[in-house]
């Protein structure tokens, strides 16, 4: 049997505020093609479909029209609900698709499989939508973590799978231990302590289909994330966009390819003087791109997002990380201001307080002598 793994599609997700939905709209017709090519027997959506719990209406069309799509080609299509999304609107959804369409959200269908067979036998495709632990106290009251919901969700899929045999899939939406994050873009499942869902949990299936991780990894060779179909964050500029395409042989044994997406707009983070970076040739193949720039100088820059938008067009991000930091003074801003003997040396004061510990430079201290000289002699003739 042969499947595509994807996951966190997002769909409604904005990208430092532009609306990502066309190009997700086109990137998911590539990979519907990409089913259609490669004759895919099943799809599996490993969960966050939406990016928030109210999606708007174009966010249900997207999702409808390539559900659909995937289907005409011949493919079933499991869906599982993630942390982002509203079980109940995405469950709601599911009953206004066709056949071969499945959307799994109900934590009390967990152990309960999808069986689609084909010349070896039966497959059972266990889906497990997003379990929060604090709403599932009345169904598994000692479950308090999301290792603990996932290890009794597991262990109801192990007990029913060794009565039907078979082959199997499981399709979770979890942070499991191992996997590397991206900083600040995976949310609302904690990355530490008892919240991680340890690899052994989930041991005794043929494949799983990991959602959550925004870049495809490789935990074990049948337990892997495929990532984001689309780049939502300038930390995922260096991951690949696809999915994984995996063959099940008659004995459950995986062997599994990646399958690349188009990226509609590359992603790239630019690092330097910000004089560099406006005039620099090398940057010629980012005009196009997505920009966040970082720039190095030591005092932060005038204007530098109008600036910098005047090659960039797309720079959505600027933030100055000076390359050298000054020592800061162990005196507080009070301090500093009260041991001040001169005006001079006030202003000076308050340079450092505002510019991350650089007072005045010379230059700065030759024009504010002048100026200072100039209200005395003014104060002196009034």
């Amino acid at each position: 049997m042969r499947i595509l793994h994807t996951s966190d599609w997002h769909i409604g997700r904005t990208f430092h505020g532009h609306s990502t939905l066309d190009a997700l709209r086109d990137v998911l017709a590539v990979m519907t093609e990409q089913v259609r090519e490669h004759r895919v027997d099943v799809v599996v959506v490993a969960g966050d479909v939406f990016d928030s719990a109210t999606p708007a209406a174009a966010c249900y069309s997207v999702l409808t029209d390539t559900l659909r799509a995937m289907a005409d080609t011949g493919a079933c299509v499991i869906v599982t609900s993630g942390n982002h999304d509203s079980a109940a609107r995405l469950g709601f959804q599911s009953g206004l698709l066709r056949g071969g369409i499945h959307v799994v959200t109900d934590p009390a269908s967990v152990g309960t499989p999808i069986t689609i067979p084909d010349a070896a036998g039966p497959v059972h495709f266990y889906g497990i939508p997003y379990l929060e632990p604090a709403l599932l106290r009345h169904l598994w009251p000692e479950a308090r973590s999301q290792a603990a919901v996932m290890d009794r969700a597991m262990d109801l899929i192990r007990a029913d799978l060794s009565e039907r045999g078979g082959r199997s899939v499981a399709i979770a939406h979890c942070f499991a231990a191992g996997v590397e994050p991206t900083p600040h873009l995976e949310r609302d499942i904690q990355q530490g302590g008892l919240d991680v869902v340890p690899l052994a949990g989930l041991a005794g299936i043929d494949y799983v289909a990991l959602g959550h991780i925004h870049g495809r990894q490789q935990l074990a060779p049948a337990i892997r994330y495929s990532g984001a179909p689309l780049h939502y964050s300038f930390g995922e500029g260096d991951k690949p966009r696809g999915s994984w395409l995996v063959d099940l042989d008659a004995d459950g044994h995986v062997e599994a390819s990646w399958l690349d997406l188009p990226v509609p707009r590359p992603v790239v983070t630019l690092r330097g003087p910000l004089a560099d970076i406006l005039a620099d040739p090398a940057h010629l193949p980012h005009e196009s791109s997505w920009v966040c720039v970082e720039y190095t100088d030591t005092l932060p820059e005038r204007d530098p997002m109008r600036r910098l938008q005047e090659r960039f067009a797309f720079c959505a991000k600027v933030v100055h990380a000076p390359a050298v930091v000054a020592e800061r003074s162990s005196r507080t801003y009070v301090q500093r201001v009260r041991s001040a003997r001169n005006d001079a040396e006030l202003v000076d004061a308050f340079l450092v307080h505002v510019r991350d510990g650089a007072g005045a430079d010379e230059p700065e201290r030759e024009l504010l002598a002048e100026i200072l000289d100039e209200r005395v002699r003014v104060e002196a003739l009034a």
